[in-house]
């Protein structure tokens, strides 16, 4: 008698345990027919948004890999998700890919590829007394978040002109905010400038009577720098090098099919922005928008070396100096696909 509820009880037990290990291979079969893409809803993240909604991801990779695509506002971000494992690959700006790379356990975060050059601009208060370098002492200046592209150039900017942000002791205040709240404070008057991506520049242009004092691509040499790349987990590249492979693929074939067709990647990106948003934006400010901003999957390597040093000179870095030795994911390390790197090489 006393048996039964022993024999009854190891059936249970071995029911829960056929019953879990069928639940954990299940979530990593889903897991390994999914591919999760963090990037941006603007005009600088054409790549991802472009390529997605017209389908040329998915067909590349083929209809037994689920694309989730997520959204974010802000690089840093995007890195703390890489971080957690909730994304395997992501669209961000040097600073974000940089950071990630030095802070990510192993040097874990890879650039893959290039997505986007220039399209970010420098604009100006209509009522602000803004019209050089010499006017910034005493204003009040936005950027994005701390640590991402344009927050870098702009301080970046200050320093290598001798001005200091309020919090070191100088006298231009920076206030890092999204883009949402930069053109709120735009539009009451609150900032006197802000140093922002593309559509946002030209919206606080067209529709708030700004002042677009430079681009940021004047300030590089050849009026070239990387704004947006290819990032990825390295393991999860190892893992999947097939998948990767045809990303890239489809990366190169939507940023050459942008450029060849500049009157539906406004459209598409315009019906994109109403469907995540609900805001209509007008022809002629994507048109203005595209046209400060170059598509382009060289990830452009001098730019990144030299958003590292001015990230390390702001103290971003930490302490103890850094190197960029690996953050290009290296070929050779994967004989199942020679040619992950697009443009890898480019100077």
């Amino acid at each position: 008698m006393k048996k039964r509820p022993v024999i009854f009880t190891g059936i249970v037990g071995a029911i829960l345990i056929i019953i879990i290990a069928s639940m954990v291979n299940s979530t990593e079969t889903a897991h390994e027919n999914k591919i999760r893409v963090a990037y941006f809803p603007n005009v600088n993240h054409a790549v991802p948004i472009i390529g997605m909604e017209k389908g040329i991801f998915q067909n590349q990779i083929g209809n037994n890999t689920i694309i989730e695509p997520i959204l974010f506002d802000a690089g840093p971000q995007v890195i703390e998700s890489l971080f957690a494992g909730s994304i395997d690959i992501a669209y961000v700006g040097p600073g974000p890919a940089i950071n990630g790379f030095l802070k990510s356990e192993d040097h874990n975060i890879k650039i893959l590829s290039g997505a986007a050059s220039g399209g970010a601009s420098f604009i100006v208060h209509p009522n602000s007394k803004i019209n050089s370098i010499a006017d910034f002492e005493g204003k009040r200046i936005a950027a994005p978040s701390i640590g991402n592209t344009q927050d870098i150039s702009l301080r970046s900017y200050l320093s290598e002109n001798g001005l200091k942000p309020g919090e070191k002791g100088g006298s231009v205040i920076v206030l890092n905010i999204s883009n949402s709240d930069i053109y709120t404070l735009f539009a009451k008057g609150d900032i006197d400038a802000a140093w922002v991506p593309e559509p946002t520049a030209t919206i606080l242009v067209q529709q708030l009577d700004g002042k677009r004092l430079f681009n940021e691509e004047e300030l590089w040499p050849e009026h070239r720098f990387a704004s947006v790349l290819l990032i990825a987990r390295e393991e999860y590249v190892h893992q999947n090098p097939d998948l990767i492979h045809k990303w890239l693929q489809a990366n190169q074939q939507t940023v050459d099919w942008i450029n060849s067709n500049p009157e539906q990647t406004r459209n598409i990106f315009i019906e994109f922005i109403k469907k995540e948003t609900g805001k209509s934006l007008s022809d002629d400010l994507i048109d203005e928008s595209l046209s400060n901003l170059e598509i382009t999957s060289d990830p452009i390597v001098s730019s990144i070396h030299t958003f590292a040093k001015r990230a390390d000179s702001l103290g971003y870095l930490g302490r103890h100096g850094y190197s960029l030795d690996g953050i290009f994911f290296d070929i050779n390390s994967n004989s199942q696909s020679q040619e992950v790197l697009v443009n890898h090489d480019k100077t």
